[in-house]
Parts: C-alpha cells; structure tokens; sequence
C-alpha cells in the first residue's frame, strides 16, 4: 500500500544535505504527501519515560567496542556517557569514529515512533549522523552501512562517506605514504566527503531504496545503473546515483508506475 505520509527526520545534521530537494522528490516519484520533521530525537523525546539518562544508556549500550567480537549491552564507561550526553545535547559534536550496532539502533528508534504512526499508512526515513554496523556471518565481523532498511529506515550522512570503500588506488597511494590532501584532490570526483555538495543528490537513491523496501521488501537492483543499486564501492555509488542516463534500470522504473497507478 502507498504510504499516506512519507516522514523525513532531518538528524544528518550536514549543510550539504537539503531535505526541501528531497521532499519535492519524493511527492514527484511516489505520490504520497512527504513531511519534514527535525532529527527523531528531538521530535519524540519529549514522553515523560524518555529521559536524557534513559537515552544516554540505550544508546551506551549498543556501541560497538570490538568489530570482530558480536557483543553489545556491556557495562557503559564514564567517558561513554559523557560523550553520548553531550552529542544529545548537540549532535554536532559526534565524531565518525563510533559504531552503533546498525539493527539495535533502528529498533531503539522504532520505540520512539508513537504507537499511531507504527503502520503500513506511514514511512519514516530518519536521517542520522550516527555510524552504524551489521554483523557479517560470513568473515565474522561488523561492517559499517550506509542505510538499513527496516521500520524506520535509517540512513547515515556519515555512513555515505566511511562505509562504501575508497578506490583500491587510493588505498594504495595512502599506503605509500601519499598526503592526504593530494589524494584528496587526485579522487575527490571518486568518493562521497563530508559537506559534499553531491550528498542530496546521492540520497535521492536512498530515499527510493527505502520506498521500494515499504513498498515490496526489497529495496536493492543488480544493475549498477540504477538508483536501487546496493553499492559497496564509492565509485559505484558514484555510477548508479549521478552518473546514470535514466535514474531506474527498466523493470524498477515499470514497477513505480505500476505501484502508483495501482494505489
């Protein structure tokens, strides 16, 4: 079912990232009525059971402390409060090198969603500053995302740029001992940065991925020309969401249309 309203949740706390382009976007592509709302936390936290120090240990508790190790919920430090206190505070002050359990995180904001707005009617899109990960089963260990797509779905600004890898070239030259500012300049067209100027077009993408999982369950395509794209290299981000003749591969562009003029 078309979502009645499509709920986007401004906490990417990024200049580059301009949620009115998206809006416009989206009621074009999808034909629900979209809404901005400022980050979730700061929209839900008013209920009396979501205190501060409430917040601050859920959030403590699902860090991830070893990448290699699947163990969340230890024992919060003094230091890890205090951080986690602070960027509640003011998100801005959140650094990329913190990891949240990537599922963990989504259900702790599934919890702040009222219970009125926990159907198939609505979508919530949250945008977040937050790095997040999900246990590998394969080479046991936790990979950062980009996004997960679940109720909400979550999408990392910060995820954008850590989570898919660099050019093998790049990795290369760094290793060499290359200055970070000139391999800056030598593959700034081949990677996501911070307050890139590209990130809203980028996340145009990302908003469909997560529609077409509200919509089918399944929001990636294999074609690297498409926007549904699941992209685990920067430069295949770069191919599917700016560098693409037409926006969707043929049967994903046929299924929109189909999904709308059947709602």
């Amino acid at each position: 079912m078309l979502p009645q309203t499509i709920f986007l949740y401004d906490g990417g706390w990024t200049k580059a990232l301009y949620i009115p382009e998206l809006i416009d976007y989206l009621k074009k592509k999808t034909g629900s009525h979209v809404e901005r709302r400022s980050d979730c936390l700061s929209t839900f936290k008013k209920s009396p059971q979501d205190t501060l120090e409430k917040i601050v240990l859920k959030l403590c508790s699902i860090r991830i402390r070893n990448i290699v190790a699947q163990e969340t919920d230890c024992k919060p430090l003094p230091g890890e409060r205090a951080y986690e206190e602070k960027t509640l505070l003011d998100p801005t002050k959140r650094i990329p090198g913190i990891l949240y359990e990537g599922f963990a995180l989504q259900q702790f904001y599934f919890h702040l969603i009222p219970e009125e707005e926990r159907k198939s009617d609505f979508l919530h899109i949250i945008f977040t500053n937050q790095m997040f990960a999900t246990w590998d089963r394969n080479d046991r260990r936790y990979h950062a995302r980009a996004s997960i797509y679940s109720y909400p779905s979550l999408i990392s600004t910060t995820g954008l740029v850590e989570a898919p890898a660099k050019p093998r070239e790049y990795y290369l030259k760094r290793q060499m001992g290359v200055h970070p500012e000139i391999l800056k300049e030598e593959f700034r067209e081949s990677y996501l940065d911070y307050e890139d100027e590209r990130l809203t077009e980028v996340t145009k993408g990302y908003v469909m991925q997560a529609f077409f999982f509200h919509m089918t369950g399944d929001p990636f395509c294999e074609d690297k020309r498409c926007r549904l794209f699941n992209a685990h290299w920067q430069e295949e981000l770069i191919q599917a969401q700016l560098k693409t003749g037409s926006e969707f591969c043929t049967f994903h562009e046929d299924m929109l249309h189909k999904l709308k003029a059947d709602c």
